[in-house]
């Protein structure tokens, strides 16, 4: 049978070959380190046997689909571990997350500390053990009665929502079996280094209906080294927390009284935001967009209209009765712009029109999912929705990607993950049109030489899109930037524009969101930077320190001469010693400060400090100032 790979190049094998046999040819350091493989669509276990020609992927723990099997893998030998430690537990479910895993478990006294230590221990000795993941299929029905004479209730209750005459698929390991779709690592010994985490209470497939399970969360890696980094960039991962630091640098904060997932944005929080708004504003008027405003709530005809109502209400708050009609904060912006396109007749020689709003939506999240500003209730997105014709939309989306990854450089951002997501299950429009549609996005990449992974079936339900992920210190990956191709809503309010042959025709539409929420990328801002950010960004550029109180004049007449020039300064009156105030200011992240006293106000001088580098000396006041203003003005 012939194999085909991923670079094209095809190969003969024999048939009955696997998936771990097909990389032992290749290599056997390869065969060491192959996790799981894609056949055609289909994710198989190793020792899968391809019977045909077939197209194969091989996936390592290094991808994202590696380390999903290898920590699914990995909850499978904690929940053994579970069982073998406390025999009267049952088990419910372990899938992996982003990252590691957990496990739900019903039993009646919360696990310990000391408790996840022995599970970790009896962990490792499994793994020792290199039980190999036997997948085994069954009709529903045997499975049901396998489990409910195992009484794991959990088990039994999804078998019964599976559809009758589908084919389950148990794995088991040892002692140990689970009902699962699969796919798994080859056996126990590929799990070298594992951490138990912490463990916390979980509703039962999370409705506070159901009973509260307990639940271990672990993390698993190929070797110790690599547990140790991920333990090292956890810490430091505390350290760039938004939530800590928002708090520190007097940023922002959430209150109970005001409701969960709502922001308050402080003085230097709200300086900062009002920074990024402006210069966002700045750089779409000079790209030719039209900044528009909207209302916070809407008609419901408005939402069935757009297909909000249908695809996404579980995301809607309830609806607020105005002269007995349905209104509805709004989730999305979209429908107000394709309003303001509406309110008169449009001619192709308008297009295109780039509509741009930070309009604040609301979205319901679970109180279990809110999060800082990474996720909220209530956000500002910094939506644009571009309008063109279908001649115009291969140069409207290079030329948004290029304008998106130009601003958040200046924000400082260097390394950047893309994904170009296509159709997923449920989706409106036909397989033809996304594939066109895609198509264009590709181009747009293409063109730049940008490298993107494919996002299979992560498209918006109105059509395919552009993913840009900002990538930190620590490797970690930022959703921000989307665009967003549309082919359903211009059909859905009938938009149009009179072409040159004088007929109606109807508009292409491009979403994009290039700051994404406004609260999440302040967040993401805040972990990116260590709080420590770009100059142009500080709500507080300059803090002048006077020695003592005799010469806070002096100090107050170099705050006015920096405040004269542009740059957001102020006086530290406090009466503390120095060395306290120069402390509190590197707590602060303050970026300059200048300390002041008989010498520099003899001199008509500063003397420099600047954040984590220390003393600069002493400079005359107008050379310093114009050395800030140059920092400020390059956006680095």
């Amino acid at each position: 049978m012939n194999i085909k790979f991923p670079d094209n190049s095809i190969k003969e094998y024999p048939a009955d070959s696997t998936p771990l046999e097909i990389a032992e040819s290749i290599s056997p350091g390869l065969a060491r380190q192959v996790i799981t493989a894609r056949i055609d669509d289909k994710l198989v276990d190793l020792n899968y046997k391809i019977m045909e020609d077939t197209s194969i992927e091989l996936y390592k723990f290094d991808s994202e689909i590696g380390k999903e099997v290898y920590w699914h893998s990995t909850a499978h030998l904690l929940a053994q571990a579970v069982r073998e430690l406390f025999p009267d537990v049952k088990v419910a479910i372990g899938p992996a997350i982003e990252a590691g895993f957990y496990y739900d478990f019903d039993k009646e006294i919360p696990f310990t500390d000391d408790d996840l230590e022995k599970i970790e221990v009896k962990m490792k000795e499994l793994s020792k053990q290199n039980m190999e993941y036997e997948r085994k299929e069954l009709s529903r029905e045997d499975a049901i009665n396998f489990f409910s004479d195992m009484k794991e209730d959990y088990k039994v209750e999804l078998l019964e929502e599976i559809p009758e005459g589908e084919i389950i698929s148990l794995y088991t390991q040892g002692n140990f079996t689970d009902l699962c779709r699969g796919p798994h690592i080859i056996n126990t010994g590929k799990i070298k280094s594992i951490k138990l985490m912490k463990t916390s209470g979980a509703y039962w497939r999370g409705d506070e209906k159901n009973k509260m399970l307990q639940r271990i969360y672990g993390i698993s890696f190929p070797s110790n080294k690599e547990l140790n980094k991920y333990l090292h960039d956890l810490e430091e991962a505390k350290k760039r927390d938004h939530r800590k630091l928002g708090k520190e640098l007097d940023l922002y904060s959430i209150s109970d009284d005001i409701g969960a997932g709502l922001v308050l944005w402080h003085p230097n929080g709200a300086m900062m935001r009002s920074i990024i708004e402006d210069y966002w504003k700045e750089r779409h008027f000079q790209d030719e967009y039209k900044v528009v405003n909207s209302p916070h709530i809407g008609k419901g005809e408005l939402w069935e209209t757009s297909g909000h109502l249908e695809f996404y209400k579980e995301s809607m708050y309830s609806p607020i009765i105005v002269d007995e009609q349905e209104y509805y904060l709004k989730p999305m912006n979209c429908p107000f712009h394709i309003a303001i396109y509406q309110s008169r007749k449009r001619s192709y020689r308008e297009l295109p029109i780039k509509y741009a709003e930070m309009g604040t939506v609301y979205r319901y999240e679970n109180s279990g999912s809110l999060h800082g500003l990474m996720r909220v209730r209530g956000f500002t997105q910094d939506d644009a929705h571009i309008i063109c014709t279908p001649e115009q939309l291969e140069d409207e989306i290079d030329k948004v990607l290029v304008f998106s990854l130009d601003i958040l450089r200046a924000f400082g951002f260097r390394d950047f993950k893309i994904y170009l997501a296509t159709m997923p299950e449920k989706a409106v429009g036909t397989k033809e049109d996304w594939e066109k549609a895609a198509l264009s996005l590709k181009k747009a990449l293409d063109n730049h030489d940008i490298e993107y992974e494919l996002d299979e079936g992560g498209g918006a339900f109105y059509g395919p899109k552009i993913d840009i992920k900002i990538k930190d210190a620590l490797n970690r990956l930022w959703q921000c930037s989307t665009i967003q191709f549309d082919f359903n809503l211009p059909e859905r309010f009938n938009m149009e524009y009179i072409g040159e042959d004088n007929q109606p025709h109807r508009p292409f539409m491009v979403h994009r969101a290039l700051l994404g929420s406004l609260e999440r990328f302040f967040g993401t801002l805040i972990e990116y930077h260590a709080g420590n950010f770009p100059l142009w960004l500080c709500p507080v550029q300059v803090r002048v320190i006077p020695i003592s109180e005799h010469y806070e004049e002096y100090a107050e007449k170099v705050n006015n001469q920096l405040k004269e020039n542009g740059i957001r300064s102020e006086v530290d009156h406090k009466n503390e010693k120095i060395g306290y105030k120069i402390r509190e200011a590197e707590m602060m992240k303050i970026p300059y400060m200048f300390i002041v006293g008989a010498k520099e106000k003899e001199s008509d001088t500063v003397s420099v400090r600047r954040h984590g580098k220390g003393d600069l000396g002493s400079k005359e006041i107008d050379e310093i100032i114009t050395e800030i203003q140059k920092e400020i003005e390059v956006k680095k």
